[in-house]
């Protein structure tokens, strides 16, 4: 048994309770754009080729078409997303033994609704967590935010190993939805993301309650920018809300990059690809999907969590690798000792690497 160290105690998730199929999304978007597609056939191909099979939304699919203006959605976002938020941590802290009391560092990120004060801070008062609470909330990382977080509480956790540090992520992407954008990008994006929040409750190797970590250690991170790839994905954010930048070149990025990135990271770690035997990636699509176990020469197998998360729940950007996580933690959590790797990518361009160790 190996001695107590920074490690993962519990996920917990929360999940909108309206949840459609597929195919009925896909109804009420033919419904919506009616005679505005250039090509009607292509929508039906764009949805069918993300492989969802349905997703959790923050609403009632009939209360969309009231959001019609950028504050009537962001007030949603902030309406469900405090639900949302609250249900998470509650469950993480329950799998983990723990108490709101206990929580010493929040984390928030999210990058599908804006609030000040911000979403922690009013979790502050709903859950009963302490005055003296320390918050970071972070904004506009995007799909890469659930490991970025990860390493992030990591590394406040090496600075005060004697704590307890939450990080939540709320992503309400049906709630980003342009109704008057018929790009590409947007199609995609309707059949792709889908809304939840999820909570991961870490504590450092000397905290006193002596709670032990259900989960993965966290040995170590690495952040990796690609410089001039802003284009590659994000937002633009106007008067009308959340417009998504999803370019066809994001697959290309991944196949260019991730290989040498996970090769240099895990040899200044002393480990070699072949050590790795979990793995916690991120299901931003299928194509990317494809192109990340391409570069890596992972068999499908290797990445099988991502894929069923993909299809049961499609993309929650920065939600998504934590449920992932979760995942793996419950159902079939790899032995002890073994390696795994946390990878997220995500607006900057950017990837996000994260040792763990189970």
């Amino acid at each position: 048994m190996r001695s107590r160290s920074l490690g993962i105690a519990a996920v917990g998730r929360a999940l909108p309770r309206h949840y459609y199929d597929q195919e009925a999304l896909l109804a009420a978007f033919e419904h919506e754009w009616a005679g505005r597609l250039f090509n009607p056939r292509r929508l039906p191909q764009l949805h069918r080729n993300v492989l969802v099979r349905g997703r959790h939304l923050a609403l009632p699919i009939e209360e969309y078409r009231g959001l019609d203006s950028f504050t009537a959605a962001n007030e949603a976002f902030i309406r469900c997303g405090l639900d949302l938020g609250a249900e998470a941590i509650t469950d993480g802290l329950e799998r983990a033994g723990l108490a709101p009391s206990d929580v010493d560092h929040l984390f928030f990120v999210s990058v599908t609704g804006i609030a000040t004060p911000s979403i922690d801070a009013m979790l502050v008062n709903r859950l009963g967590l302490r005055a003296d609470l320390k918050r970071t909330p972070i904004f506009g990382l995007g799909c890469v935010g659930g490991a970025a977080g990860v390493a992030r509480a990591a590394d406040y956790l090496r600075a005060f190993p004697d704590q307890v540090a939450v990080l939540l992520s709320v992503e309400l992407c049906s709630l980003t939805l342009q109704r008057g954008d018929i790009s590409i990008a947007n199609l995609i994006a309707s059949g792709l993301f889908g809304d939840g929040a999820a909570a991961v409750v870490m504590v450092g190797p000397e905290h006193p309650t002596g709670i032990g970590a259900a989960g993965p250690e966290v040995v170590a991170t690495r952040s990796i920018f690609y410089p001039d790839t802003q284009d590659v994905m994000g937002w633009k954010i106007g008067s009308d809300g959340f417009r998504v930048v999803l370019s066809a070149d994001v697959p290309s990025v991944v196949r260019a990059h991730v290989r040498e990135n996970v090769d240099a990271f895990l040899s200044d770690c002393g480990l070699a690809l072949d050590d790795i035997s979990s793995w916690v990636a991120h299901p931003g699509g299928p194509r990317v999907l494809e192109a990340f176990a391409e570069a890596l020469e992972l068999p499908r197998e290797a990445v099988a969590r991502t894929w069923e998360s993909l299809a049961e729940l499609g993309n929650l950007s920065s939600a998504s690798v934590l449920m992932v996580l979760r995942d793996v933690m419950g159902n079939g959590r790899p032995p002890e000792g073994a390696w795994g790797l946390m990878v997220g990518m995500g607006p900057g361009f950017c990837s996000e690497l994260v040792l763990l160790r189970w």
